[in-house]
């Protein structure tokens, strides 16, 4: 991870984005990034909605964010996520990971670019983008960063709980994830709301 030497004299962009917004299992993973002139001209050019890249193209580029941007994480826990609901969950996420990356910079002037409709409250000037996360590579940064860090995260969950398939469906609803829920249970990481959801969506048809 870049650390700032000193404080920048321009406007910062800070891009910001969640990964596992509608997973039935795990955290929600927000991160936010910003991309300093250290970041190299291919990587740069190569940044973009980060499901619209392959696994191995994002851990290549993950690696090199890692090494050249800024940036800070924040996640909704499965317990906030039950208590404040998704979205509400998210948003205060996206607020701390913003408070978290403006102190890591020491800046005055941040402006923070949101993927999606909602914006959380952020010290600076904000502006919410829908699909952002393929136009702005701020936030295509931080789309990146999160799905990677995110999967690394159910991956390693998989080897506690077993045949869930998380290492391969990183805790979305696939038919896989839901067979497997309704032949071995929730765990801890499921989200019971999510789960009561999807059950009685599967009475009714």
């Amino acid at each position: 991870m870049t650390t700032v030497t000193q404080k920048p004299q321009q406007t910062v962009v800070v891009g910001i984005d969640e990964v596992g917004r509608g997973c039935l299992t795990g955290p929600c993973l927000v991160c936010a990034a910003v991309l300093p002139g250290s970041v190299p001209d291919d990587v740069r050019s190569a940044l973009t909605d980060s499901k619209k890249l392959s696994p191995k193209r994002r851990e290549v580029l993950s690696a090199a964010l890692r090494e050249h941007a800024i940036f800070a994480f924040a996640e909704a826990s499965v317990a906030e996520i039950e208590r404040l609901n998704i979205r509400r969950a998210t948003l205060a996420a996206m607020s701390a990971a913003g408070a978290a990356i403006v102190e890591r910079l020491g800046a005055l002037d941040v402006r923070f670019l949101v993927d999606g409709r909602d914006l959380p409250e952020l010290p600076g000037k904000a502006e919410a983008i829908i699909g952002g996360d393929g136009s702005i590579p701020e936030i295509s940064a931080a789309s990146i960063l999160a799905k990677v860090t995110r999967d690394a995260a159910m991956h390693a969950a998989a080897q506690k709980y077993p045949g869930y398939g998380w290492a391969r469906n990183a805790g979305y609803g696939t038919p896989e994830h839901v067979a497997a829920i309704r032949a071995l249970g929730k765990t801890p990481l499921h989200r019971p709301s999510f789960l009561r959801r999807l059950l009685a969506e599967s009475k009714s048809r």
